[in-house]
Order: C-alpha cells, then sequence, then structure tokens
C-alpha cells in the first residue's frame, strides 16, 4: 500500500511533471535549431490582454499545484504522523529563515553560473523565468509562485519521498539517488544542464534534510532563489547585457 500512495502521490505530482518535462525536451532537441535558440517560460501570462483574467488564472495554478501538499499532510496524518514530523512548521522559523538564506546564497550564484555555461555550451535551453505583463500584481505573483514551488518540491521530494522510501526498506543512498533523479528529471524541459544542476540541488538538500531533520530550512532556500529568479528577471531582463532574454 505504501508504495502504491508513493506512486499515485507522484503520479498526481512532481512524477508527472517529469514525464512532460521529457516529453518537453524530445520535442525540443527533435526540432531544427540548437537548444540555446529556444527558450522555456517558467510563469507565464495566461490571458494576455486580459489582466484581470489572467491574474485569476495565476492565482487558481498556484492554489491547484499545492493540493498534492495537502494531500501528503493528509496521508501523515493517517499514519499518525504530520507535516512537523518532516520539519515543515513554525517552531523553528528563524533557524529555517537563517540557514535557508545561507543555502540560497551558496546554491544560487553557483546555480546560475552552471545556467549560463551549459547554455554557451549548447545544452540548455535559454530560460525565461517570468513573462508577465507589467501590472500591479506582477511581483506578488511572482513571488508566491516561487513559494509555491518551493513548498511542493522540498515538501514531496525530500520529506514525503525519503519518509515513504525509507519505510519501504530503501537504503539512505538509493533513496537520495531516486530523490535525486526525480527533482533534475522534472527539470529537464530546461535542458541538460537545468537537470544535471537540479541532480546535484537535489543530493544537497538530502544531505541537508538528513542532518537538520526538517524540509524548513530546504523551502525558504528554494523560495529564496526562485524569488530572486523572477523578480530578478522581471527587474533586470533587457538592462543588462550577460542576462539571456530568449
Amino acid at each position: 500500500m505504501l508504495r502504491s500512495e508513493l506512486m499515485l502521490v507522484l503520479a498526481l505530482s512532481l512524477g508527472a511533471r517529469a514525464v512532460a518535462a521529457v516529453i518537453s525536451f524530445a520535442g525540443s532537441v527533435t526540432k531544427p535549431g540548437g537548444l540555446k535558440n529556444q527558450s522555456a517560460t517558467l510563469v507565464g501570462s495566461q490571458a494576455p490582454g486580459r489582466p484581470w483574467l489572467d491574474l485569476a488564472w495565476q492565482l487558481f495554478g498556484i492554489a491547484t499545484a499545492l493540493v498534492p501538499v495537502a494531500l501528503v499532510a493528509h496521508l501523515l496524518l493517517r499514519e499518525g504522523a504530520s507535516l512537523r514530523t518532516i520539519g515543515f512548521d513554525l517552531r523553528r522559523r528563524w533557524f529555517d529563515l537563517g540557514w535557508g538564506a545561507v543555502v540560497a546564497a551558496c546554491i544560487g550564484g553557483t546555480g546560475l553560473g552552471l545556467y549560463l555555461g551549459a547554455r554557451a555550451a549548447g545544452f540548455n535551453l535559454t530560460v525565461v523565468p517570468e513573462s508577465l505583463p507589467d501590472v500591479w500584481w506582477r511581483i506578488p505573483v511572482l513571488i508566491l509562485s516561487a513559494v509555491q514551488n518551493a513548498v511542493l518540491e522540498e515538501v514531496i521530494v525530500v520529506g514525503y519521498v525519503l519518509r515513504r522510501l525509507g519505510r519501504l526498506g530503501w537504503s539512505w543512498p538509493a533513496a537520495v539517488a531516486f530523490s535525486s533523479v526525480l527533482r533534475g528529471t522534472y527539470h529537464l524541459y530546461q535542458g541538460l544542464g537545468g537537470m544535471v544542476g537540479n541532480m546535484a540541488m537535489g543530493v544537497i538538500f538530502c544531505l541537508l534534510y538528513r542532518k537538520w531533520g526538517r524540509v524548513g530550512p530546504l523551502v525558504a532556500a528554494h523560495a529564496l532563489i526562485d524569488t530572486v529568479a523572477f523578480v530578478g528577471y522581471a527587474l533586470l531582463a533587457g538592462k543588462v547585457s550577460w542576462l539571456p532574454t530568449g
């Protein structure tokens, strides 16, 4: 039952994203022209020219993306545990924010360098973090999207997946490998650089989770990294020469 539960949770969330990313990458590599001449948009407009409808779709997408997290919370409660068990709570919020900021600072710059290098080598698409209209809700929606990504990925691919694989008898190295490859695969739509970089990030996050016993710092780090990427792109795109814009 635990194996079936895990497969269903992944099929409703990041496992489905991984399959979609593989299909997307296959389409990109078979398309005429190099990968760096193609682009992948992370947060795009859902109703161009209709800002209120666009806002409704953005909020709907953020809310529904978090439903698998609610499902995981329900499943943990049924076994007598909770999200607190995997360290997703406010008990140590300053610890989570402080170490999250440290991790974000260490990983963020390295990740940007890897992305620029992979794109220059032709292994990566041009990643366009956002293409929202210049309206009042643009920045708030980008921040909410960053937090949603962080909560969904770290709660499921680290806290939940590692807990379930442990109960299924997997060794720690095997569980880390599964979690990290899963993370890398659902980023494959960005190209091989995106996959390799996120796999490495996955290994680091799993090791930090084992050390701290909490996903809280990982959620904070991920949210900060994505917020800087989304908002930074919105503010700098077209204004600095080193930032590819698709």
